[in-house]
């Protein structure tokens, strides 16, 4: 896991941002544990897996 936190800020429809929270919900996950997994993913996707996993350590 990540050593430090960073934070960011985003806009968003308020409608959008309730049904979010509402289906993160479902999954029993933060919105914010979610969108770590998203960002995750693209990063793994652009730049590959053993980049980032060898960050991690």
């Amino acid at each position: 896991m990540e050593q430090r936190t960073a934070r960011l800020t985003l806009l968003i429809d308020p409608r959008k941002k309730a049904m979010f929270e509402e289906l993160c919900a479902k999954e029993d996950v933060t919105p914010s544990q979610k969108v770590r997994h998203f960002i995750r993913d693209y990063i793994e996707e652009k730049t590959g897996k053993d980049r980032l996993s060898s960050e991690r350590e």
